[in-house]
């Protein structure tokens, strides 16, 4: 691997539908994504994905289901709809009070996926409430890690998966892949069936409205969302800090004292759940230890490391491959 790419930022500050806006200012990067999706999941399941997600979008309450369209429309091939209702990642996040008295976020995202890292961007956005960096890629609508300088950062983790009597059955003959399988099977059709916007959309949507941290934790934990979330949340001071366990109709919190850190599995909700990823209560625990990013928070699916404080708005991001950093970016407050 030659060295790190340069992580480009974009300003979408002025632009009606900003994904739309960072697919056409990287055509290279967006197509090499479609290609991974295309790869991974085959073209046949990506066409059938996109079609199930445009009808889900068509009824869902999300405003942002005209940007997608948008997406669809700019990269002019399958996959644009599916991309932007995908939630298969892993991640091990945390947040912690510095010695100054400000709050730090530490999130580290891993997705089975080639390209990710390689093709991160930042793109700079406006909403009532102010600027806000979305920190994903060309394409993607809604929100799983945002800074707003001078407000508060906040990262979206996967929850747990129901677990049933099939998947369990197939943790018993270590068959992991037939379990997830058979887990995410059983709570899809809650998740199709409801029109309230996905997690993303919701962060999305905190990210450009709530004024302050206060603000931003009551919509994290009141607003409806489509499925089960972990948000984690960082304000600019040191009581500022918390991880937001969500169902659909339920929350739990677990405020930073002075850290909290959440991986894939419930550590509040009083439910049971199978993480979608490996080693998660070691994750947590490695962290939450001492808050560097090493195995096994650091592994071969590692796509994104991304340190961030509010207060500063400084932001020091990477982008990992499977054979290790493929791109780069030390930002502080951009002009």
């Amino acid at each position: 691997m030659g060295p790190p790419r340069a992580i480009p930022v974009l300003d979408a500050r002025d632009t009606p539908h900003p994904a739309a806006f960072a697919c056409r200012a990287l055509p290279g990067e967006t197509a090499e994504l479609i290609r991974a999706a295309e790869r991974h999941y085959s073209r046949v399941a990506v066409r059938l994905g996109d079609g199930v997600s445009r009808r889900w979008l068509a009824r869902n309450s999300t405003p942002y289901a005209r940007e997608v369209e948008a997406v669809a429309a700019a990269v002019a091939r399958p996959g644009a709809r599916l991309l932007n209702t995908s939630f298969e990642w892993g991640c091990t996040t945390g947040a912690r009070a510095t010695p100054d008295g400000a709050m730090e976020m530490l999130r580290v995202l891993d997705w089975d996926l080639d390209g990710l890292g390689r093709n991160l961007c930042v793109i700079r956005q406006a909403g009532p409430a102010g600027e806000w960096w979305n920190i994903g890629w060309p394409g993607f609508v809604g929100c799983i890690t945002g800074l707003a300088p001078g407000r508060f950062a906040a990262a979206i983790n996967q929850p747990p998966l129901p677990e049933t009597a099939l998947g369990r059955l197939a943790r018993r003959g270590k068959l992991r892949g037939p379990a997830m399988l058979a887990d995410w099977a059983a709570q899809r059709p809650l998740t199709w069936r409801t029109e309230a916007p996905p997690p993303s959309h919701l962060l999305r949507q905190v990210m450009e409205t709530a004024p302050d941290y206060g603000a931003a934790l009551a919509l994290l934990r009141d607003s409806p969302i489509a499925a089960p979330a972990l948000f984690i949340l960082a304000g600019t001071r040191a009581a500022e800090g918390a991880v937001i366990e969500r169902t659909r109709d339920d929350a739990r919190l677990r405020p930073a004292a002075p850290a909290v850190v959440a991986a894939n599995h419930w550590d509040a909700m009083p439910l049971r759940g199978a993480p979608r990823w490996r080693d998660s209560a070691a994750r947590e625990a490695r962290l939450l230890a001492d808050f560097v990013v090493e195995p096994p928070v650091l592994n071969p699916l590692t796509r994104v490391v991304a340190r961030m404080e509010p207060a500063t708005g400084h932001l020091a991001l990477e982008g990992h491959e499977r054979h290790g950093l493929a791109a780069r970016l030390e930002a502080g407050p951009l002009p």
